[in-house]
């Protein structure tokens, strides 16, 4: 059951992830258009930040690993992500203001919105191997199984976003809900950990 769940968060984590990358875009064309530099931005800053993520979860993996540990990287997620109901238009005002460039505007926006909460969330893949790798002769296998659950949940949420969500709901309500969805999975994950003791 602990696997499974493991399992769950790290699939669900790669859907949030696409869904903010494609909100990113809504969220910055009425500022900056929504042209090959503003998606170039975007793309960019969400590599970067995820590669960051990869490393510096790979890190914290091997200095006492622990689900309620893994879990505590979704509300702090969720905690730097959902406050972008209030701030971004603010943020987005100042950096249309600040920098006239449009390609180092929308960067500079990307990154000030985006790169904290997607660092957190890069951090994931990483260490959930490190909690689902018992012995090391199937640490390939359990890798793949993870890869394919966290890139499968990243194409869901691509779809569901794209074609979906944001015809349905207001941005805000995506956001929050998206936020909602990390905290609940931290919630699973401290839950799951106490039941497994």
């Amino acid at each position: 059951m602990r696997n499974v769940v493991i399992y769950v968060m790290a699939g669900l984590s790669g859907f949030v992830v696409m869904s903010f990358e494609l909100l990113g875009g809504r969220m910055l064309a009425p500022w900056f258009g929504s042209g090959i530099y503003v998606w170039g931005s975007i793309i960019t800053i969400f590599m970067t930040a995820l590669a960051i993520g990869y490393l510096l979860g790979g890190r914290l993996s091997v200095h006492q690993p622990s689900l309620t540990r893994y879990a505590s990287l979704f509300i702090f997620a969720a905690l730097l992500l959902a406050p972008l109901i209030t701030y971004a238009d603010t943020l987005l005002e100042w950096t249309f203001n600040a920098v006239a460039d449009e390609r180092y505007g929308s960067l500079l926006a990307a990154t000030l919105l985006f790169a904290p909460g997607t660092v957190l969330l890069g951090m994931i893949s990483p260490y959930s191997v490190r909690l689902l790798v018992e012995d090391a002769d199937h640490s390939g296998a359990v890798a793949g199984v993870l890869y394919f659950v966290s890139t499968l949940g990243s194409a869901l949420g691509t779809l569901l976003t794209s074609f979906y969500f944001v015809l349905w709901f207001q941005m805000n309500t995506i956001v929050i809900a998206m936020s909602a969805m990390l905290a609940l999975l931290a919630v699973l994950g401290y839950l799951t950990d106490r039941a497994s003791r």
